[in-house]
């Protein structure tokens, strides 16, 4: 029989998508305000495997993906998803459309998983009207996309950074390890 146990602590990362420099280094300050101290912040990589956004947000967008020093406890992603939601709104044109797209997840040792509103067959529901969407998983020594996974999670350039802090991740878990 399995019993219950608190959950291993995750590596919180935000992925977020604008046209506006400015307004990144604003959300990006924000979140180490609220999450404490980035530990990685990628280069500004192009936005170019889906125009999801382009309608709303305009052309020539990129992606930073940034993690965070402190470790998490994994249920804490709801509220994170809210707060990101929040930013998102703060910043709305005067017609209501978006400026940016801020999307949280975590890092664990086994998968990536990423914050949604929007349920689907792959997304469990987890509080607040927050779902988890199972974005990647880890085997055999790399993340693997799934058949969902977006585009541009899937591309080796995403695969690399993502592995990357994975990294970071497992030397940090081991240090909580070896002074537990």
């Amino acid at each position: 029989m399995s019993r219950p146990h608190p959950p291993q602590p995750v590596k919180l990362i935000a992925s977020i998508v604008t046209g506006e420099s400015a307004l990144a280094e604003t959300v990006i300050s924000q979140l180490v305000e609220q999450y404490g101290k980035t530990d990685y912040r990628s280069p500004p990589l192009p936005f170019t495997y889906t125009d999801y956004y382009t309608k709303e947000m305009g052309g020539d967008l990129f992606r930073h993906l940034v993690s965070f020093e402190q470790l998490m406890a994994p249920d804490l992603l709801p509220s994170i998803k809210l707060f990101a939601n929040d930013m998102e709104d703060a910043s709305l044109r005067d017609d209501g459309t978006r400026r940016i797209n801020i999307d949280p997840g975590y890092i664990a040792l086994e998968h990536l998983i990423l914050a949604t509103c929007k349920p689907f067959t792959h997304r469990p529901y987890l509080a607040d009207g927050v779902y988890a969407d199972m974005t990647m998983v880890f085997r055999r020594g790399t993340f693997r996309k799934l058949e969902w996974t977006f585009p541009d999670y899937g591309s080796d350039e995403m695969i690399a950074i993502l592995n990357k802090i994975r990294g970071m991740y497992h030397q940090q878990r081991k240090v909580l390890e070896q002074g537990a």
